[in-house]
């Protein structure tokens, strides 16, 4: 067991030594960017990715504006669905490209127009909420992903489910 411990620890100061005798030009060499491992700038001018100093180019831009952010649907009864159209502008002067709308669960549903919305336009953004299986208030977002400046603009709902009759109180 000893010579075991011994051989392993042998080896671990000799691999360890090997990466220790790096010449400068090798060091250099690691540590100059080549073509393989540059970052892309897409990836540096993403909004999603690049800090709040990052460079994106207006000229791809739209601009999102909601008549409304937030929808309060008050009381629902457990196991009732309910809907509301958040309405938008594209106050831009591009193209507006919704690319995704996804709710915080599974029970708040968004569907989002798949076309661009011309610069000036209007849209609309329709949400459900499945009350089944919850209780007491309820607080919900859609994020929505598009060529915005920031690139996900977030809704909110709010609602309180409320027992069925005949059903138990929690």
């Amino acid at each position: 067991m000893k010579k075991l411990l011994v051989s392993f620890a042998f080896a671990g100061v000799v691999l360890s030594a090997c990466n220790n005798t790096a010449t400068e030009e090798n060091a250099a060499a690691e540590t100059t960017p080549t073509e393989t491992n540059q970052i892309q700038p897409d990836v540096i001018n993403n909004p999603e990715t690049a800090s709040e100093q990052q460079v994106v180019d207006p000229a791809t831009l739209a601009g999102i504006t909601f008549e409304k952010y937030e929808h309060n649907f008050g009381q629902v009864v457990d196991g009732e669905k309910v809907s509301y159209v958040f309405k938008f502008k594209n106050t831009g002067a591009n193209d507006l490209i919704i690319s995704d709308a996804r709710g915080s669960c599974g029970c708040t549903v968004p569907q989002w127009p798949k076309e661009p919305v011309k610069p000036g336009a209007s849209g609309e953004i329709k949400v459900e909420y499945d009350s089944k299986g919850k209780s007491g208030v309820q607080k919900k977002t859609v994020s929505i992903t598009a060529n915005t400046n920031p690139s996900i603009t977030t809704l909110d709902i709010t609602t309180e489910v409320l027992p069925a009759k005949g059903a138990p109180a929690n």
